[in-house]
């Protein structure tokens, strides 16, 4: 299956713009602040949480900075007045890291600040190594006066054993994944057995500490395991949760939720859809294979619209999502809204 992902996420580039829509459709909820609303307020009646991103990360100026801020607080302010249980996502990129990094703090704690007003949780997203160490030192540091913060380990670094040793001694809430970029070899393992041995090693060392967890895969292996892990090491069930994708193995969400699990599930949107969709092809073409499965085989879900780029026509017209089948590690969808625990449980709910 390799060498056909491989093959279909680099033949992306030649589809017409308007399949690109309907494979999109499918782990993204739309472009407006409307659409990723009415996503989240569908999820939260089949028992699920969510966290909702703002796509447009890896920017090339600050001058954008600012409005995304601002949406990042309007998407807040939603959860809130409409009591949908849900938090928000957010890529230190998209705030200026790597441009301005004090801007891009001062941006972060804003964002923290609103939050907190009303009641929610912020998940960092982690990045690709070269952000990797500059992400978590800011938001250790931020999580001093900000504690509704949270962060994002990828199972696939070497380095993530010693990460995961600092954040449990902090008690920091932390979201595990695989991880999605397409790292060295010095930096990352690159076995597939490999990568699931160490997310199980980090996620056993998390699950020993006292931070919310959150366990973000689709990996029905990783899965059975985690289970394993949760049953034997006496984990309560608000002290976790699971984490899947927009559109991906839905029927393996519903199995979780049936027996009585948190699930959240990532629900990106904006108008920066077709770059993001296709730069998560090109970072993982596992993803390609998962949502070409889930071409041909069609599940009903609302239809929902997205303007096709700017300066491009549609002839699409309304797209229909549906499952994208089995297990995909991607997303640095950072994840979590889970609760703190302390004082400000209540404060910040799932």
């Amino acid at each position: 299956m390799g060498l056909l992902d491989n093959a279909i996420a680099t033949a992306a580039k030649l589809v017409p713009r308007p399949i690109v829509q309907r494979i999109a459709h499918r782990y993204v909820a739309g472009e407006t602040l409307e659409e990723a609303l009415s996503t989240v307020s569908r999820l939260n009646v089949i028992g699920c949480t969510a966290t909702v991103d703002l796509v447009g990360e890896s920017i090339k100026d600050t001058a954008g900075i600012p409005a995304t801020v601002a949406e990042y607080k309007r998407l807040l302010l939603a959860l809130d007045s409409r009591g949908l249980r849900a938090g928000a996502s957010v890529k230190l990129t998209a705030l200026g890291l790597g441009l301005d990094d004090p801007f891009c703090r001062a941006n972060l704690e804003e964002i923290l600040d609103h939050a907190a007003e009303h009641g929610r949780f912020v998940r960092v997203d982690m990045e690709n190594h070269p952000y990797t160490q500059t992400t978590l030192d800011m938001v250790l540091n931020v999580r001093r006066s900000h504690p509704n913060v949270g962060v994002v380990i990828q199972a696939y670094l070497r380095r993530s054993l010693g990460d995961v040793d600092r954040l449990v001694a902090e008690k920091v809430s932390v979201r595990l994944c695989k991880g999605i970029y397409n790292e060295p070899r010095h930096l990352a393992y690159k076995d597939f057995d490999l990568v699931r041995a160490n997310y199980l090693l980090l996620l056993e060392e998390l699950l020993g500490g006292d931070g919310y967890v959150g366990i973000a895969t689709h990996d029905e292996y990783l899965v059975w395991h985690a289970l394993r892990l949760l049953r034997q090491m006496g984990r309560p069930r608000d002290s976790y949760e699971f984490q899947m994708l927009l559109g991906v193995d839905e029927e393996l969400r519903t199995m979780l939720v049936e027996s009585g699990h948190r699930l959240r599930v990532y629900v990106p949107y904006g108008k920066d859809w077709y770059a993001y969709s296709m730069r998560r092809l090109h970072e993982n073409p596992k993803l390609a294979g998962y949502i070409a499965k889930g071409v041909f085989r069609p599940t009903a879900r609302p239809m929902l619209k997205l303007a096709p780029p700017a300066g491009k026509a549609s002839t699409a017209g309304d797209i229909r999502g549906g499952s994208a089948g089995a297990q995909s590690d991607a997303h640095n969808d950072g994840a979590l809204d889970g609760p703190i625990h302390g004082p400000s449980l209540r404060k910040f709910p799932p």
